[in-house]
């Protein structure tokens, strides 16, 4: 026995009666669990977490250049690209500390766990303490996703894609940006993710209900602690009150596990170490021995489950479709946003399949179903699943046409370049060609009719197949004016719009349309070329000359891409700049035969 965790009695005393030891617990548990004295400290720690995160963004923009975002999905530019980051090296060490002391990086260093715990808090303010939702199959979630950001990007390049670059890039050092926010949503897209992955997940899968059944990041660190030494274990002053389990907000049945395994071997255990603070008999500790790979395994644990077998397979079922449905949907549905959406999904529809056929269900405190009937709180409760679940069945029709439109515009056999230039000549057009241009404008335009936002990425390909190609410049100011009303962002939304509007005649309107975009994205070559040609045709050659040299800097040493160019300004009637390009084409490749006659 420790001495360091035996009873105040016994360390005083040297000896107590077990049965004095029983009465005084009886005691305690009338008088309800204690306190955890740890979570003070937990909470602190998660919000200076989120200050210093605060501190990081104002710094950037006193400064103009930081550290990058210590993130870790930014592990992925470093994994695809080579680009060594601060998000890549936390990750690292943070996995590596993991193996040491376990799974506690998560409880104490997360924002996301700190927002689910704020949410859990607020709901216990007002008398709903979370229930988890318990699955078998859908735990494996977060591994699977793990395995798809971090591992599949190689090992598509190695086995499928070998000649697209080499299985170990170049590494190069990113750890200083000035381009902070690159990599993260819109503040528009943030607010829901944070909505969604902190208090929805909560409330309907309970307190840890994002990393149990979406976070990626959590299935490397569930992994990790599995081969750690460092484990809540317990003595022998034990006497099983439950407390530990109780109060544990992993749902880790804790006093079942040291039991049977003299230790924590649940990989979900956040090392919150408030089990140990609130234990009666101070029997629990943070220890070093055994990891959970050498502990054999007991089926002594009987673990209850939320879901039967059969709504298990459902429910997978359910989660793979709404997350096809919801991931990248509009360019705006993130890969984790998406994990937590589907998982509500999933929650929403077999919740209702069990509102509809059990004679007695509950909800939090809510009496969902009783005898038989419906209640006014079942009948709320279907209603919001009905349009959840309503959303997220548009969303996959909005994504079904997004993709098969996307998918026509990758058949295009000519190149990218050109494919987005207007009035491409017919004989670079093949049979297949033409059908994909069908195809892909019936589908992005279905999305773009019937979406409730616009699609960035599919906006450009849509006026390529549909409008200023066809020369219904018209049609495409109007399409593209009511998607720069909903997203003002899309800036080559501006960039086709200033076509359109030059086009019409409105050249002045065109210019501060393409003014605007170059504003919100100095590097747009095309957009610097079609201000250089406006400015040039007006009679204003200073400003003509400042667009051309910030196009300059920016344009590739391609003969094709020149020529793009040049096709782009010559559908524009600026002829002269458009010579410039195709001679910059020829002088790159003397034999570049792309010129129209």
């Amino acid at each position: 026995m420790k001495s360091g965790c035996v009873s105040r009695e016994v360390r005083n005393q040297g000896a107590i009666s077990q049965h004095v030891g029983i009465f005084k617990n009886s005691q305690l548990q009338k008088k309800g669990i204690r306190k955890s004295k740890t979570s003070r400290w937990r909470a602190a720690a998660l919000i200076l977490l989120n200050l210093l995160m605060i501190a990081h963004i104002i710094q950037w923009r006193i400064m103009g250049k930081t550290i990058s975002p210590i993130e870790p999905s930014e592990t992925m530019h470093t994994l695809q690209r080579g680009a060594v980051n601060a998000g890549f090296i936390f990750f690292a060490l943070a996995i590596l500390a993991t193996l040491i002391f376990g799974r506690f990086v998560c409880g104490w260093g997360c924002h996301i766990l700190a927002l689910q715990d704020f949410c859990g808090w607020m709901l216990k303010k007002i008398g709903l303490t979370p229930k988890p939702f318990r699955s078998r199959l859908l735990v494996y979630v977060p591994l699977i996703g793990a395995l798809y950001m971090f591992v599949w990007p190689t090992a598509y390049r190695f086995f499928v894609n070998p000649d697209h670059g080499p299985l170990i890039p170049k590494f190069t050092n990113h750890l200083v940006t000035t381009n902070f926010g690159e990599t993260f949503p819109s503040v528009s897209v943030a607010i829901p993710f944070l909505f969604v992955c902190g208090f929805m997940t909560v409330y309907f899968l309970g307190q840890k209900g994002f990393c149990t059944y979406a976070c990626p990041y959590g299935g490397f660190f569930g992994l990790a602690d599995k081969l750690s030494p460092g484990k809540i274990r317990v003595t022998d002053a034990c006497n099983q009150c439950g407390h530990c389990t109780a109060t544990c907000t992993s749902n880790v049945l804790v006093h079942a596990e040291v039991k049977q395994y003299g230790m924590v071997v649940d990989p979900g255990c956040m090392k919150c170490m408030d089990c140990v603070s609130v234990c009666p008999n101070d029997a629990l500790y943070f220890g070093f021995g055994k990891p959970t790979l050498l502990v054999p395994k007991s089926d002594a644990i009987k673990k209850s489950y939320s879901v039967t077998w059969p709504e298990e397979i459902v429910g997978v079922i359910l989660f793979l479709g709404s997350f096809l449905a919801v991931r990248g949907v509009y360019a705006l549905v993130p890969f984790l946003m998406a994990l937590g959406c589907a998982t509500i999904t999933t929650f929403l529809a077999l919740k209702t399949w069990r509102l509809l056929k059990a004679k007695e269900l509950s909800f939090y405190r809510f009496d969902l179903k009783s005898s038989g009937r419906i209640r006014k709180a079942g009948w709320g409760f279907v209603a919001f699943a009905v349009v959840w679940i309503g959303l997220t069945v548009h969303s996959g029709w909005v994504r079904y046409h997004e993709y098969l439109g996307d998918r026509a515009f990758q058949k295009i056999q000519i190149p990218d370049e050109l494919a987005l230039a207007q009035t491409t000549p017919a004989r670079w057009l093949t049979a297949i060609d033409r059908q994909s241009i069908l195809e892909g404008k019936k589908h992005l335009q279905a999305a773009a009719t019937f979406g409730l936002f616009a699609n960035s990425e599919a906006l450009s390909k849509l006026a390529w197949f549909v409008l200023n190609r066809l020369g219904r410049y018209e049609q495409a100011r109007a399409s593209l004016d009511e998607a720069l009303a909903q997203r003002a962002d899309l800036i080559l939304a501006r960039q086709e719009q200033g076509e359109s509007l030059w086009q019409l005649g409105r050249k002045e309107e065109a210019i501060s349309v393409w003014s605007d975009a170059v504003q919100r994205n100095a590097r747009l070559v095309l957009a610097n070329n079609q201000l250089a040609g406006a400015e040039r045709s007006l009679g204003r050659f200073e400003e003509a000359i400042a667009h051309e040299r910030e196009a300059d800097q920016f344009t590739p040493d391609n003969p094709l891409y020149h020529w793009m160019i040049g096709l782009r300004l010559q559908n524009l009637g600026m002829k002269e700049l458009a010579e410039k390009h195709f001679q910059h084409a020829i002088q790159i490749d003397p034999g570049y035969q792309g010129r129209p006659k």
